[in-house]
């Protein structure tokens, strides 16, 4: 046997018995021994460096420049694995976005392997954690789950059992990067569960059957136990001391009080001012609310308990429409079971709503939660104990020849955009029009905005009836004259204004990009305008939040900073602490969602932002506000969401593991002693910094 085989045998031999006792194995070590001549480059070059490290400088001339790591003895069982874990130091300034792809026989960047990646800052160090399986659970044969983004698998998109290889690398860059990486290992444990007896798989509580937790609730003995358990924790813990009654910082600087929430630069950062005149961070939760249903259509088997007619619970039983994506986008409606208000039910009687309402503001006063954000519960927050902002949704006519994730992008130039906005507000009438417990107003939501041109090409694809497509030919007919002078400018052949207006073809986006670019700021500022002039009409003194961008360009944040009060973003990533408006614009912004999930409490996805497990979450949740804080442009971060979604997922499949209380009521104590640590020191150290 040769050095290289009997080493493969020794890593072989350590990682059955690490698999065994649940523990986690080295799969390369970077020690004395390691054969850097074994390592594959590409665009890359790689050093050993001190302290068992491999030092990767990448270049840019290619758009995956890195490495690849074969397994020893040419294949990994990883089997026993959840993951596979990679620790990476940034070795330069600028932040890096590391990859890395665990792979099959076969694989090609998207069949027959699986791929993650992690954002590190300058000069800092993070646990990059590729997952070859969705859950810590695999059924032993193939079974049949509908309408969840996680749930337990027989395979996935790699099979852990024949892993040959490991790529680190950085994607499309721009620059040079510069990283070490160490102690790559597999991690965590597999628990493989017969298909035949998997079903059902939700208790009465709406809780996963086949695994038991800390903090899970077994019994309605229990829930009842958890809630006087929780009575006690209030009761030592009220909340900081130096609030006013808005929750703005009494013992702070006193500034103009005009009776309404609004933004002021105080020193070198922006800050929301109270009604008061009292220095404000808007440190809040979204979907503060009671609901939380998961279809039951096509699949009330997994369920182990569901009411029956005529039981006090079946009152809970309702009907959904909503699933923009996932198997009840093709299956709706479709009948729903609420889990949640169940159990609020069982812990709080008759009168569980408004004892969930009065809960839930001692709750947020307690965990140093100071705004009920997006998403939220009129009847919760109108009892005006805790500040809050207002959620404005409508529809109006679309743009056709857009696309997006969550649908079409709104035809501004339609006069149904103006009026349907009008008739929502009228419905804010004596409800939060000149409330000055509310903040302000997010209007709409993640909308597809697309690059700086993806407007404009939609309004010429869309049909001739088109408000927009007409409103673009009108400037074109203005700056060219003629059809003819158009053509020239485009490169096409277009006979008439008419056959333009007709057609539904795109031009080249290169030789149009000057007239497309213009119309695109026209469209983003032309729906910034009309929402901010009709808010402003009927509620002057509050604030216009913006439309919470998910995916953006340059272009339509500018047109956002000219119109609205603040600019809202949802950032879904482990810091904002260097976040920043294009061009250097000094405005505030505020994060109207972000979160971090974790796999250890019974639940079946980590959402978009994973923890290892329940502390690392609650260490990430203080790490990315503080990084918010020490941000002079962002006034307030919103956790998206107060609860786990349901354990079976709402409509759309979602069912993330990202609330601050389980679907028992339950808070998650590690991410409340976070939010308490960050929320009682909040106004200092936003004002010095530390």
């Amino acid at each position: 046997m040769n050095r290289r085989a009997f080493l493969a045998l020794v890593v072989l031999v350590s990682a059955l018995c690490a698999a065994e006792q649940g523990q986690p194995v080295v799969l390369v070590d970077f020690g004395d021994r390691f054969d850097i001549g074994a390592v594959v480059t590409s665009d890359a070059e790689v050093v050993l460096s001190r302290g068992r490290s491999l030092r990767i400088e990448t270049g840019h001339e290619k758009q995956w420049p890195g490495i690849t790591l074969k397994a020893p003895a040419g294949k990994w069982d990883l089997s026993k694995y959840e993951y596979v874990a990679v620790d990476v130091k940034n070795s330069r300034d600028e932040s890096v976005t590391v990859s890395c792809r665990v792979d099959n026989p076969g694989a090609d960047g998207a069949r027959n392997c699986v791929t993650d990646s992690i954002t590190v800052a300058g000069r800092q160090a993070r646990t990059l954690i590729v997952r070859m399986l969705p859950t810590p659970w695999r059924l032993s044969e193939p079974l049949e789950l509908i309408g969840m983004r996680g749930a337990p698998t027989y395979a996935d998109k790699v099979d852990p059992e024949n892993v040959t290889q490991l790529l680190v690398f950085v994607t499309k860059p721009s620059v040079d990067h510069a990283f070490e990486i160490e102690d790559i290992r597999a991690g965590g444990r597999v628990e493989v569960l017969n298909a035949k007896t998997f079903l059902p798989f939700i208790d009465e509580f709406g809780q996963y059957i086949h695994r038991d937790w800390p903090g899970k609730t077994h019994s309605l003995k229990e829930l009842i136990a958890h809630g006087k358990a929780e009575e006690r924790d209030l009761a030592a813990n009220p909340g900081p001391v130096d609030r006013n009654k808005y929750s703005g910082w009494a013992q702070g600087p006193k500034l103009k009080a005009t009776g309404f929430f609004r933004v002021e630069k105080y020193g070198d950062k922006w800050w929301l001012v109270d009604p008061e005149g009292r220095l404000f961070w808007s440190h809040g939760i979204d979907c503060v609310r009671s609901a939380n249903t998961t279809p039951i259509t096509n699949r009330q088997h997994y369920y182990s308990n569901l009411p029956k007619s005529g039981s006090p619970f079946a009152r809970f039983y309702g009907r959904g429409t909503w699933a923009p994506h996932g198997y009840y986008k093709d299956h709706s409606p479709y009948q729903t079971y609420d889990f949640s208000q169940a159990n609020l039910l069982r812990k709080y009687g008759r009168n569980w709503a408004g004892a969930f309402a009065e809960m839930t503001h001692r709750r947020l006063k307690s965990w140093g939660i100071n705004t009920i954000a997006n998403w939220s519960q009129a009847d919760v927050y109108l009892l005006r104990k805790t500040p809050y902002v207002c959620t404005i949704s409508y529809t109006a006519r679309r743009l056709e020849g857009s696309t997006g994730y969550w649908g079409k992008f709104y035809d501004v130039f339609d006069p149904s955009f103006r009026a349907t906005l009008r008739e929502r507000l009228a419905v804010e009438k004596d409800k939060t029009l000149n409330d000055p417990w509310c903040i302000g107003y997010f209007v709409h939501n993640e909308l597809a905005w697309g690059d700086e041109v993806s407007l404009a090409l939609a309004a010429l694809v869309s049909p001739a009836d088109q408000p927009a497509k007409k409103a673009f030919l009108e400037d074109l007919k203005v700056k060219y004259a003629t059809i003819e002078k158009l053509n020239a400018a485009w490169g096409t052949e277009h006979p008439t204004w008419q056959a333009l207006l007709d057609g539904q073809q795109a031009p080249d986006k290169k030789k149009a990009r000057t007239d497309l670019t213009a119309f695109y700021t026209k469209t983003a500022e032309t729906y910034f305008r009309t929402i901010r002039d009709e808010l402003k009409r009927v509620a002057p003194d509050q604030l216009y939040l913006g439309c919470r961008f998910a995916w953006v360009n340059d272009r339509a944040a500018r047109a956002a900073a000219k119109f609205c009060d603040v600019v809202s973003y949802n950032r879904y990533s482990y810091s904002v602490e260097q976040h920043r408006l294009p061009d250097g614009i000094d405005m505030p912004t505020i994060i109207g969602e972000f979160h971090f999930g974790a796999l250890d409490r019974g639940m079946f996805h980590t959402g978009l932002k994973k923890a290892t497990d329940q502390q690392d979450r609650a260490d990430k949740y203080s790490s990315y506000v503080r990084g918010a804080l020490r941000n002079p442009q962002i006034v307030g971060t919103h956790w998206f969401q107060y609860k786990d979604q349901a354990t079976t997922g709402r409509g759309d499949g979602e069912n993330y593991q990202i609330g601050f209380i389980d679907i028992c009521d339950k808070p998650y104590p590690e991410i409340v002693g976070a939010a308490r640590d960050v929320g009682h020191s909040l106004y200092e150290y936003r004002l010095e910094g530390e």
